[in-house]
């Protein structure tokens, strides 16, 4: 317990800090606990550290530990993932928000699978801002026709971006993702978070006006 109680500490300490080192107010950020290939007994020990917002990435076992942690209903589950189609069901019946959606029918897919008692599902567009091959989410140029799909899903509600930078161009990245969040708050009154920085560059993502950052490692340890 105090591992993971002592490493939050230590990663919200550094949140604080760099919003501060940026006139940014420390509430204005979000810590997104990865808990990927982490148990559930690792998610519950945070839990009762005190956070609430996790992140997974692989469906499956995502599942097994919301259903074993069913209890505690004030968690909010992200899946952060690459999304195959054959698994939009259970993403869409288990997660409060989707941050990984990068075509337009991944999202219809959501939107028709969302359970209506469940409320609307919150999600992000994933962009791949620098371009790589090797990496999901959408081109820039893709963007306009996902944001007008959007709209006609009535199960979700698009709440902003997600985007994993280059390494080693990651400021620059990081700041044409600033510009487009700008952008579209202008335009639909929802987009409230950009989710951009992890372990290594959160300083710098948290500078370019990230409002939730994705941390893993430093909260649970190395990847089992």
């Amino acid at each position: 317990m105090s591992n993971i109680k002592d490493n939050l500490g230590k990663v919200e300490q550094q949140i604080k800090n760099a919003c501060l080192k940026s006139n940014i107010c420390p509430s204005s950020v979000d810590l997104l606990a990865v808990s990927k290939t982490k148990p559930a007994s690792d998610v519950e020990l945070a839990y009762q550290a005190g956070q609430r917002l996790f992140g997974e990435n692989y469906v499956q076992e995502a599942v097994e530990k919301i259903s074993t942690l069913n209890s505690l209903t004030d968690i909010a589950w992200h899946f952060i993932g690459p999304i195959q189609s054959n698994k939009t069901k259970l993403i869409a019946e288990h997660f409060h928000w989707v941050q990984s959606v990068d075509r337009i029918k991944i999202m219809q897919r959501l939107n028709e699978q969302r359970p209506p008692e469940l409320g609307k599902l919150n999600i992000c567009l994933q962009i791949n801002i620098s371009g790589e091959e090797s990496k999901s989410g959408a081109a820039l140029n893709q963007l306009p026709a996902l944001i007008q799909a959007s709209k006609a899903c009535s199960n979700l509600v698009l709440r902003g971006f997600m985007a994993i930078p280059e390494k080693g161009d990651a400021n620059l990245s990081f700041e044409k993702m600033h510009q487009l969040f700008k952008q579209y708050q202008l335009e639909i009154p929802t987009i409230d978070t950009l989710s951009m920085g992890m372990s290594a560059d959160m300083e710098q993502a948290i500078h370019h006006g990230s409002t939730m950052v994705r941390i893993g490692t430093a909260v649970f340890g190395s990847r089992n």
